[in-house]
């Protein structure tokens, strides 16, 4: 068993091992190492990851973050997913409400600080989410935006103290079109409406062409990511 004090230099280690690896592969490395101390995130944009990990991992923990702000479809995606694939969804939630933070905050938390809106109901809520498991896997990619373009596809969280598993990290979009179509896995229909990136519903837009992916969210402000991976 894997010491909490070796972890870094494991995620170090499989961090440059796995770096050509595919996607399959690391995930399997990930499910092999960690066991039950490992789970998968999403924000419920697709089901990409879930699905590779379900196929290595039946069963395997899907994390997901309710918010309060998300649009009806990707709680739907959701749904879907928990129903039709061989994995374990956890919804997690903030501390308070959206109306208990109104009440303490005022309203619109997010128009007016967005950072602090993020941290009460995604930073805290995937901070304590996690606190059962060794390592997390994500959806990020490099070609998404600039400040994901050095993504490792096992890197260590040092924030959170936990080995972070980014196993689509060196796809394109293309090659997550391909896979989507290919095994028909489920994607939050926002994708098919002019949405790239989705994200709470107050600070997501649909992006114009030439925009990067991530062009939807926060939109108008300096923010570009929302405290999860950053």
């Amino acid at each position: 068993m894997t010491t909490a004090s070796a972890l870094p230099q494991l995620a170090e280690r499989a961090g440059r091992d796995l770096e050509e690896a595919d996607p399959l592969a690391i995930l399997r490395w990930a499910a092999e190492t960690f066991g039950p101390r490992f789970c998968v995130t999403s924000s419920m944009e697709d089901a990409v990851v879930a699905h590779l990990a379900s196929r290595v991992a039946p069963g395997v923990d899907v994390v997901f973050l309710d918010t309060g702000y998300h649009f009806p479809e990707t709680l739907g995606t959701r749904d879907a997913v928990a129903a039709v694939m061989d994995v374990h969804v956890r919804t997690l939630t903030p501390r308070q409400t959206v109306a208990e933070q109104d009440a303490a905050y005022g309203p619109q938390l997010h128009a007016r600080d967005p950072d602090l809106c993020c941290a009460l109901r995604k930073v805290k809520p995937l901070e304590e989410g996690l606190a059962g498991y060794d390592a997390w896997a994500t959806g990020l990619r490099r070609d998404e935006s600039p400040t994901r373009a050095h993504t490792p596809v096992v890197g260590w969280d040092a924030r959170r103290g936990k080995v972070k598993v980014s196993p689509i990290a060196r796809w394109t979009q293309a090659d997550v079109d391909a896979y989507v179509a290919e095994h028909g896995v489920l994607t939050n229909p926002l994708l098919q409406d002019g949405y790239a990136s989705v994200g709470c519903a107050p600070c997501t837009r649909r992006v114009r062409t030439g925009e990067d992916a991530r062009a939807g969210r926060w939109a108008g402000s300096n923010k570009t990511e929302c405290g999860l991976h950053g």
